[in-house]
């Protein structure tokens, strides 16, 4: 059982520390192909949240704990829960730049779908997602071994995420990134039916203006997972532009 934020970069020492946020239920270890892939224009940095009914945290509360963690970073990739963890290390000053990979900052972002976002506990729970739901949500079969990065597929995972789900409306939500001088960058899959494709605009409104959004055909909820070529395309001018910050070091 994690009692706190487990962290693995990889990488060398040059270019932009990046954090890779999963979702509610899934693995940091979901990011590894995008993070290699990244790790040749930056140092991507793979987080996994706390376990178990301690780690029953709201976004905030989370995002905390990963400041505390990682320290401040140049970057942060975040994938659907993770964008509201993500958004309040950028309202924080913690990251100068966010990725949203099907995520959202809001649970209104969501449309409909907003008003039953801590369904996800119980679903988790009850629904014990395997093989079949790690498929819908990526659009794609999965290999059996890899299921467990994109869905909670453990006793403790699905009660982790239970406590989580319920523990999201327990807090203010983040303040919205519009004004203030952070970089951001959405993509989207087309297939996502978690996050549909419409939640990026109701995203992109809340962000500073000019955001680019980026829509994926072919991608379901999870595309650093079943993408991570096209997201690395996408991502790397990004990060090219963020050179780090002074001050910034990477945590041993």
């Amino acid at each position: 059982m994690r009692q706190g934020v487990e962290l693995t970069e990889l990488g060398g020492r040059m270019g932009p520390r990046v954090l890779m946020l999963p979702g509610l239920g899934a693995r940091g270890a979901g990011f590894r192909a995008l993070a290699e892939q990244l790790s040749r224009v930056a140092r991507p940095i793979l987080v996994e949240y706390p376990e178990g009914k301690h780690a029953a945290r709201g976004a905030g509360a989370l995002a905390n704990e990963v400041l505390k963690a990682a320290g401040p970073v140049d970057a942060v990739v975040a994938s659907s829960f993770g964008g509201m963890v993500a958004a309040h290390l950028a309202a924080g000053g913690a990251a100068r730049g966010v990725a949203f990979l099907g995520s959202f900052t809001r649970p209104e972002h969501l449309g409909l779908r907003g008003n039953l976002i801590a369904m996800m506990g119980p679903i988790a729970v009850l629904g014990r997602p395997g093989p079949l739901t790690a498929a819908l949500a990526s659009w794609k079969p999965i290999p059996l071994a890899r299921v467990p990065d994109v869905v909670p597929t453990t006793r403790l995972e699905r009660m982790t995420t239970l406590h989580r789900a319920f523990a999201i409306r327990s807090e203010p939500p983040p303040p919205e990134l519009r004004r203030l001088p952070v970089s951001c960058v959405c993509v989207q899959g087309d297939r996502d039916v978690l996050v549909p494709p419409s939640s990026m605009a109701r995203l992109a409104a809340s962000l500073p203006p000019g955001t680019p959004q980026h829509l994926l055909r072919g991608a379901g909820h999870v595309p650093y997972f079943t993408h991570p070529e096209e997201c690395a395309r996408l991502l790397t001018p990004w990060l090219d532009a963020l050179a780090p910050a002074s001050g910034v070091e990477s945590v041993a």
